[in-house]
């Protein structure tokens, strides 16, 4: 099994076959016997501690007892118990096709499949990762650096076991290795997604774009109201992010903070970020007031709302996303706020009320019922739900009349049944009012201009 594996990856590169060759290892150990059984948290008393240097073990002092803190923390029961009884170890030892997906700072992920079925990601430890390799580098006790990273690693699915919301990526379950140092020995089997890439986004159309930040803001609303108290992600970027079914959804919570800042007055609390400085408020608890949130919310509009947001929206909403961009980009606006301002546009655009006080167009058309124009390549509109032609978001008839007014190629447009994520129809848009088909659903609209002077 593993020089099936090696084989696989030897176009990858020295350290994704590295990667990957341990995490094949570690399945092997527990296919043949070797792994414990542990579904839950380790069971079996961990090894004798090996003596390390005082630096190293005040880390993993640190790191442990964040770890007992967050598993002590109320409010994520349920949760907890039903991530507790998903996959575990027998699963990971008949999984195949294992193949790296990439890895980071800390972390190696590969992508499996199932025995009955379905994929997973699995995150594990990566033992030649740049963290492990800096540890090594200071206190020379590889062991424990590899246990240091571990941490990373369990704190990120004991904050998968206690938050549940649609933005943040399922756990579905995780092995612990009982077969050596068990804190060290741990697989989680994650919700499988596609990276993000900014670019192809960008290339979406805009309601496609809108629902991507909308998810993020209802994300950071409920990290602000968790469980577990307002919870910063240190590392906000898009890497951290995948797609799974075209929703948003954060992978990575290892460098997740439910501490908030302390400080003793005000300068204390100054949030620093690359291009502006923000002064916080110190509250007469001792900590810097709502910086967790603060943090979340300017990231966000620093790496998403700002190239998302405005290109290609809709007229008569750019105002209203021209506030939003400013209010957190200044951080006026708190996420509740925030939240409400997306709301406000996500009902107007869904309403149709921003089509008010337009000017009438469909007077201009003529429609023939039951008829549909012939599939096929026609010109291009940007940015399009097909690549072979035309086809917009529309909230009527009368809307898709004024857009084909407005594209000097389009002679005629049928509304589908096809429907966006809001509940809207596609238009599609034609160069050509011929080549009609009978189609009892459809209703085909063909420019007067263009009826005169073209055979139906």
């Amino acid at each position: 099994m593993a020089a099936a594996r090696a084989r696989r990856g030897a176009r990858l590169s020295a350290a994704a076959a590295l990667a990957l060759a341990l995490l094949a290892l570690a399945l092997l150990a527990l296919a043949t016997g070797r792994g414990g059984g542990g579904e839950g948290q380790p069971g079996s008393p961990p090894p004798p501690p090996l003596p390390l240097p005082p630096g190293l073990r005040e880390e993993l002092r640190q790191r442990r007892r964040d770890l007992r803190r967050l598993a002590a923390a109320g409010g994520g029961g349920e949760a907890a118990a039903a991530a507790a009884g998903g996959l575990g170890c027998g699963d990971l030892s008949l999984a195949t096709g294992v193949s790296v997906l990439g890895w980071g700072f800390t972390k190696v992920v590969a992508r499996a499949a199932l025995a009955g079925g379905g994929a997973v990601a699995l995150k594990s430890v990566h033992g030649a990762g740049r963290e492990v390799r800096q540890c090594v580098q200071r206190y020379g006790a590889p062991a424990g650096c590899r246990r240091l990273a571990a941490c990373k690693l369990l704190k990120e699915v004991t904050l998968l076991q206690r938050l549940q919301h649609p933005g943040i990526v399922q756990l579905h379950g995780q092995c612990y290795d009982n077969s050596g140092d068990p804190e060290i020995g741990v697989t989680a089997m994650l919700e499988l997604g596609s990276p993000l890439e900014m670019i192809q986004l960008l290339q979406t159309p805009w309601e496609e774009r809108f629902k991507i930040c909308l998810s993020l803001v209802k994300l950071l609303f409920y990290l602000a109201h968790s469980p577990l108290g307002s919870i910063v992600l240190l590392d906000f970027q898009p890497r951290q992010f995948v797609m799974v079914d075209g929703n948003l959804k954060v992978t990575d919570m290892d460098d997740a903070s439910t501490e908030e800042l302390s400080c003793k007055e005000d300068n204390d609390c100054t949030l620093d970020f690359p291009t502006k400085s923000f002064p916080l408020k110190c509250s007469v608890v001792g900590k810097c007031e709502g910086i967790n949130e603060k943090k979340n919310l300017f990231n966000a509009y620093r790496y998403f709302f700002t190239y998302l947001l405005p290109h290609s929206a809709p007229p008569a909403l750019r105002p209203f996303l021209s506030d939003i961009l400013n209010a957190t980009g200044d951080l006026r606006y708190g996420i509740n706020e925030t939240l409400k301002a997306f709301e406000k546009v996500l009902h107007l655009y869904k309403s149709g009320l921003y089509l008010q006080k337009r000017p009438l167009h469909l007077k201009d058309y003529i429609s023939l019922k039951g008829f549909r124009t012939v599939e096929g390549e026609d010109y291009k509109c940007w940015p399009s739900y097909s690549h072979l032609g035309c086809l917009l978001s529309v909230h009527s008839a009368e809307e898709a009349a004024a857009i084909c007014n407005s594209q000097s190629q389009c002679q005629s447009f049928i509304v589908t049944q096809q429907r966006t994520w809001t509940g809207r129809p596609l238009a599609s848009f034609r160069s050509s009012p011929t080549d009609l088909i009978p189609d009892a659903n459809a209703v085909v609209y063909i420019k007067r201009s263009a009826s005169s002077g073209e055979r139906l």
